[in-house]
């Protein structure tokens, strides 16, 4: 039985390619991290990641970049924000559209609805669910505040 690679890692490996051979520095640099961090993760399971499990880790990646630009605007450092900001915009590219606030409601009802939760002690019951059903598409941090807000 032969294992099809992730449809994600492929689009990396060409994507790494391709900047290779066009000197984009930036690109080759950023896709080489994350495929360190995936190459790191499948080391820690000891098994070949799915393509939701990549998607996961690119939107970690995305997360840092967020965080660092945060951090690098407090510190007044124009030149590394805008170095992040590119980073992620690359990165932003393989994580599919984001969902709304609006679509995280309703998705986070219909598993509410689902498991039956009634209440904020049944948030262990709805959270893996709906994480697992929006992994890559909606932030975790989000997904919390929705789901506590609903639960209240």
């Amino acid at each position: 039985m032969e294992q099809k690679a992730p449809i994600l890692k492929q689009k990396l490996t060409d994507d790494l390619k391709q900047a290779m051979r066009g000197g984009d520095t930036v690109k080759r640099s950023v896709i080489r991290l994350t495929m360190a961090a995936i190459k790191n993760a499948e080391i820690a399971r000891q098994t070949a990641l799915e393509d939701g499990d990549i998607l996961g880790i690119i939107a970690k990646e995305v997360r840092q970049r967020k965080e660092s630009i945060e951090a690098f605007k407090q510190g007044d450092r124009p030149d590394l924000v805008s170095k992040e900001e590119a980073e992620m915009a690359i990165l932003e590219q393989y994580l599919p559209e984001q969902m709304s606030r609006d679509e995280i409601v309703a998705e986070a009802r219909k598993v509410i609805e689902e498991v039956g939760a009634g209440g904020l002690s049944d948030k262990g019951k709805v959270m893996p669910k709906l994480i697992a059903k929006l992994k890559g598409r909606a932030d975790g941090r989000e997904i919390n505040e929705v789901v506590t807000e609903l639960l209240s």
